[in-house]
C-alpha cells in the first residue's frame, strides 16, 4: 500500500498542529485548519519552536527544519484545506456536537475515498461518525501529546468502521514512526483513557484518605512503575477539567468506581486547572 502524501489536520490547538508537525516531519504535505487567524499563527510558531529544540539537539538541521515547516500550510478555508487529502485528522476540543458539525461539514467536501479520522480520548466514533453520509469511512485516531514525541496510536473501529478504513489507519501510524494499538469496540474511555483514570482517581483517594501525599504518590509512579510522570503532575499537564469529564463520563457507562473524587471536583470548581491556569494540583506561579 503506498504511503499517505496529503493530510490535513482540522484544528490547530496543541493536538492539532503536533499532528501537523509530526507528519510534516515524515515527508507529509499538511494542510493546518482553523477558523481563528490569530490561532494560526500561534500554531506555526508552535511548530517553529519545537523544531528548533529539535536543531538545538541535533536530531533535525537548520534545513531539515525549514523543510518540515515547508510542508506545512496553515489555512482558514476549510474546503481548501479538505479537498484532495488523502486522510483528515479532526482534533478540535472533546464536544461531540462540534464534533458532529466538523464531520458533516468534512463529509460533504471531502473526496469519496478520503479516510476520515477523529482524535478523540473518550467520544463515541460511532456517535461521531452518524453525522455523516458515510460513517464506515470514520476511524478514532488517538494520538498522546506531544504527539511528535509520544510512540502510542490508539486506533478505534466504530460501529460501521470498515476493514479497508481500519487497515489504512493502522498503516499511517506505521508511516507516522508510531506504534499502534487497535480498540475493537468502540466502548467509553477505549483502552488508555479507562486504564488511566482507574489508576488516577485511585491515587487521587490515596491522597485524599491521607495515606500519602501528593509528592509521595507521584514520586512512587515513576521509580516503582518506571511512568516519566506521576498522576497528580500529568493531571496538571493535562488539565483537572478533562480529567473531570472524563470520569463523569465514565460513571455513567461503569458506575461507581469512576466518581470523581470530592478534592477533584473542588479544584475545577475553584478554577485550578493545572499548568494553564497556574495552578491545579501543584502550583506554577512561573508559568
Amino acid at each position: 500500500m503506498a504511503g499517505v502524501k496529503t493530510l490535513t489536520v482540522v484544528g490547530s490547538g496543541t493536538m492539532g498542529h503536533g499532528i501537523g508537525q509530526l507528519a510534516a516531519m515524515r515527508g507529509i504535505d499538511v494542510r493546518v485548519f482553523d477558523v481563528d487567524a490569530a490561532a494560526l499563527d500561534r500554531a506555526k510558531a508552535g511548530v517553529r519552536t519545537s523544531l528548533d529544540r529539535f536543531v538545538k539537539k541535533g536530531t533535525l538541521s537548520p534545513q531539515e527544519s525549514d523543510d518540515v515547516l515547508g510542508r506545512m500550510s496553515f489555512v482558514s478555508d476549510l474546503a481548501k484545506a479538505a479537498g484532495g487529502a488523502e486522510v483528515i485528522v479532526e482534533a478540535v476540543p472533546e464536544v461531540l456536537e462540534l464534533k458532529q458539525k466538523v464531520f458533516t461539514d468534512l463529509d460533504a467536501i471531502a473526496d469519496p475515498g478520503t479516510l476520515l479520522a477523529t482524535n478523540t480520548s473518550q467520544l463515541s466514533i460511532t456517535a461521531i461518525a452518524s453525522a455523516t453520509e458515510h460513517p464506515e469511512r470514520v476511524v478514532g485516531m488517538h494520538f498522546f501529546n506531544p504527539p511528535v514525541m509520544m510512540r502510542l496510536v490508539e486506533i478505534i473501529r466504530g460501529t460501521l468502521t470498515s476493514d479497508d478504513m481500519l487497515e489504512r489507519t493502522v498503516a499511517l501510524a506505521e508511516q507516522l514512526g508510531k506504534e499502534s494499538i487497535v480498540c475493537q469496540r468502540d466502548t467509553p474511555g477505549f483502552i488508555t483513557t479507562r486504564a488511566i483514570m482507574a489508576l488516577r482517581l485511585e491515587c487521587i483517594r490515596i491522597y485524599e484518605e491521607g495515606i500519602a501525599s501528593m509528592e509521595d504518590l507521584d514520586k512512587a509512579m515513576r521509580l516503582a512503575f518506571n511512568h516519566p510522570m506521576g498522576q497528580f503532575e500529568l493531571n496538571d499537564y493535562n488539565g483537572l477539567d478533562i480529567a473531570l469529564q472524563g470520569s463523569r463520563n465514565l460513571r455513567e457507562a461503569y458506575g461507581e468506581r469512576f466518581a470523581p473524587p470530592p478534592s477533584l471536583v473542588a479544584r475545577v470548581a475553584a478554577g485550578r486547572l493545572g499548568r494553564k491556569t497556574g495552578g491545579g494540583w501543584f502550583d506554577y506561579p512561573s508559568e
